[in-house]
């Protein structure tokens, strides 16, 4: 089976990659020619996978799917939810947003939060969304230098360490990203 991600992430590839199985390939964006910016115009997470591989399927042609996530922190009222990548502008600078989110719970004493990741798969002219959420809270500084993102200030639930200080193996088993890929793989391997 050959299937779409709708990404420009090569971590976010390569993660989701190492936990299919062989007889699954990925086809890139860049692989199937597409080199435009995808709009991600939505007011909610679920939307904006939704909107990426609506149009992979309808401009390309090909089965697909395509996630977003959100990091959703309690005392911010789910703030930077949709808006994490651009959380402190559209240059959607990891460290940018880091330190943007460091310096808005400075004064609070409730760090918790949770991933939220949705992926929409299209395949055989159908619509199906996976929902993964990994809880933990926002550590004081940045630690660890594995991952991406958010990655080095959230520490998740009954883990002391940080997701950019966990191996690839310990993540995907935990995230988000991980639960929700796990629910699509499940899902593909019922419809070979």
């Amino acid at each position: 089976m050959q299937l779409v991600f709708a990404s420009n992430n090569k971590n976010k590839i390569l993660e989701i990659q190492s936990m299919l199985p062989d007889s699954i390939k990925i086809l890139s964006l860049e692989s199937i020619g597409c080199h435009e910016e995808i709009p991600e115009t939505a007011e909610i997470i679920e939307g904006n996978a939704i909107l990426k591989a609506n149009y992979v399927t309808r401009n390309y042609g090909y089965d697909c799917f395509a996630d977003d996530t959100g990091l959703e922190v309690d005392s911010l009222n789910g703030e930077p939810g949709v808006f994490s990548a651009r959380y402190a502008g559209e240059q959607r600078n990891a460290d940018d947003n880091m330190d943007k989110l460091l310096e808005a719970l400075s004064d609070k004493n409730n760090r918790k939060a949770q991933f939220r990741t949705v992926i929409a798969l299209n395949l055989n002219g159908k619509q199906h969304l996976f929902t993964g959420i990994a809880r933990g809270e926002i550590t004081l500084e940045k630690t660890g230098n594995q991952g991406f993102g958010y990655d080095p200030i959230f520490k998740p639930e009954e883990y002391q360490k940080t997701f950019a200080q966990l191996s690839l193996d310990i993540k995907n088993k935990i995230s988000h990203r991980g639960k929700a890929t796990l629910q699509l793989i499940d899902f593909l391997k019922g419809n070979k």
